[in-house]
């Protein structure tokens, strides 16, 4: 941001998403985005304030857990295409 604009609520309710699911640091994030640290502190104020539905809230939490979860089994999925690649380029040179 910082070049004058006032950020727009999808802009601030991004920024209050990426905080509550990303698992980086705000400070990470406010880097990112080019806001400061109170800045964001005060969205997420604001969101907090304003009362999300615990339902919501649950959904989050479970997409996380199923987006963690989906996460590790692609990493297994990916170590395992690369110990096959470094296999058969290992028999292929014979």
């Amino acid at each position: 941001m910082g070049n004058g604009n006032r950020p727009t609520p999808e802009f601030w309710r991004e920024a209050v998403r990426l905080v509550l699911t990303s698992g980086r640091t705000r400070r990470e994030i406010t880097e990112d985005l080019g806001i400061g640290l109170s800045t964001l502190t005060q969205w997420l104020s604001r969101e907090r304030d304003a009362g999300e539905p615990a339902e919501a809230s649950v959904n989050l939490h479970a997409e996380l857990k199923r987006l963690r979860r989906e996460n590790a089994v692609l990493k297994q999925e990916r170590d395992i295409l690369k110990k096959a690649a470094a296999f058969f380029a290992k028999d292929a040179s014979r």
